[in-house]
């Protein structure tokens, strides 16, 4: 062979392979491609999170860690399933020399929750500085943070317990309390992540204290809050609201809120187990709106992931039209709720709440707003109008709740519980005067919760705190 063409033979190949590795991802020594196995854990994990199943992405997430501990994305996800979970020293370690703008604020959060204000100002000031980043929470408690150098969030002076009866207001949690020595009525909202106070009493985020109680009174210090105007929800209630108390201070005062004995209930330390409670797992969306799962398929074997939002309080539940199928009922035979033409509602035939079985719970048509749109598929919202019908102590600093129904619930479910058996025929080879089958261990009831009269049309408080 003419050496002349041997070279230009082996210039072309040449010139080939160049162009075939041009084509293909370049090879990161730090950051190798991510195993098969790996692989497919983490996309297990992403789509459970995204799907609201934050217990199998835990475990998916685990398992993908396991077999790629030092991928950035793996470790990532990790982190925000930890964070829904409060797990907040496992974020910090997940997110340990990473430094992109998500994990940033991911690690700023978790700082900001542990109560770390320091380093939580570190990494949320450092996040924002990426120009793609807009993230209003994060702007906000940055600069409360830097105005708190050695303060202690949340600590409290007087009573270990104080008790406060909240006034008539339907389903919705009213509570008196005092706001830097000022009598006020504020609103427990499970959606908000903060402190919120109204902005015509403040003009911007401060360190403030509140006061429960009167003979035997709890003062919670430094407490951080945001300011908002308020005044929307002051005229949908027709009360003066000055504040609204999120989930990050409703964590930390182990408070339980009791709408039928009309009670709010702070403490100094975790609570003990009630008696005859259901425990009920909650998690949080990037540590802020309050998530929880129940079901309302006929069977009891779906999970639909629910923002717990006690300000929602036009109606018990709004679900999504796909859960509306998971309970047996076509979104279209849904009816125009009178005196509010933009909700269609109807009856969830069963569901399921903790260990209990509840049916013909009233429901609206859920509609898409912006404000959800936090990364998770939500199936829908819990409000204040289910809940009332239940007494609720929050324990492990907010990991889950305690449920105990109203007492005049028990008897409707004593009294269906004694008609099963009544109407109960006897098993086959049982003889006369046997005792009757027990009822099942799951109770069943027939809450009617209704909302206020008067109530607005407009379902809840949007989501604060949590983008």
């Amino acid at each position: 062979m003419n050496p002349s063409d041997l070279f230009g033979r082996r210039a072309a190949l040449a010139i080939l392979a160049l162009s075939v590795a041009a084509c293909g991802p370049a090879f990161d020594p730090a950051h190798p491609p991510r195993a098969a196995l790996a692989d497919k854990w983490f996309k297990r994990a992403e789509k459970s999170y995204r799907a609201g199943d934050i217990e199998d992405a835990n475990e998916a997430i685990k398992s993908a860690i396991q077999a790629a501990p030092h991928d950035p994305e793996v470790r990532t996800l990790g982190a925000k399933v930890a964070l829904a979970k409060l797990e907040l020293p496992e974020v910090l370690r997940l997110t340990e020399g990473l430094t992109n703008p998500e994990v940033l604020g991911l690690r700023g959060r978790a700082h900001w929750y542990a109560g770390d204000i320091e380093q939580a100002a570190d990494d949320l000031e450092a996040a924002l500085q990426d120009p793609s980043v807009k993230d209003p929470w994060a702007r906000e408690v940055s600069k409360l943070a830097r105005r708190g150098t050695g303060r202690h969030p949340f600590a409290m002076e007087g009573s270990l317990v104080a008790s406060v009866e909240m006034p008539k207001a339907g389903p919705i949690g009213i509570v008196p309390c005092e706001l830097e020595g000022e009598r006020i009525l504020a609103l427990v909202s499970t959606a908000v992540g903060e402190l919120v106070i109204d902005s015509g009493s403040r003009r911007e985020a401060a360190w403030v204290n509140l006061s429960f109680g009167d003979r035997d009174k709890l003062e919670v210090k430094d407490v951080p809050a945001l300011v908002e105007d308020l005044s929307g929800i002051s005229h949908q209630l027709g009360l003066p609201v000055k504040a609204l108390i999120g989930v990050n201070v409703l964590r930390h005062m182990h408070v339980t809120f009791d709408r039928h004995g009309d009670q709010f209930v702070v403490r100094r330390l975790e609570p003990t187990p009630p008696p005859h409670a259901s425990r009920v797992p909650l998690w949080y969306i990037r540590g802020g709106a309050t998530m929880m799962h129940i079901s309302v398929s006929p069977t009891g074997d779906d999970q639909v992931p629910l923002l717990v939002d006690t300000a929602a309080f036009l109606f018990p539940l709004s679900l999504g039209d796909s859960e509306w199928r998971r309970a047996g009922v076509d979104p279209q035979t849904l009816e125009a709720i009178p005196g509010s033409p933009n909700f269609r509602g109807g009856t969830v035939p069963q569901l399921k709440f903790g260990a209990f079985d509840l049916p013909k719970i009233p429901a609206i048509e859920d509609i898409p707003r912006p404000d959800k749109d936090l990364g998770v598929n939500m199936g829908g919202i819990m409000g204040a109008g289910l809940l009332s019908i239940f007494r609720i102590t929050l324990g492990d600093e907010g990991r889950f709740m305690w449920i105990e129904p109203d007492p005049t619930m028990l008897e409707a479910l004593n009294e269906e519980a004694a008609g099963r058996r009544a109407a109960q025929p006897l098993s086959p080879g049982a003889a006369p005067g046997s005792p009757p089958q027990p009822a099942p261990s799951s109770p069943r009831a027939t809450p009617q919760p209704a909302p206020p009269a008067g109530a607005p049309s407009v379902p809840s408080v949007p989501l604060r705190g949590t983008k």
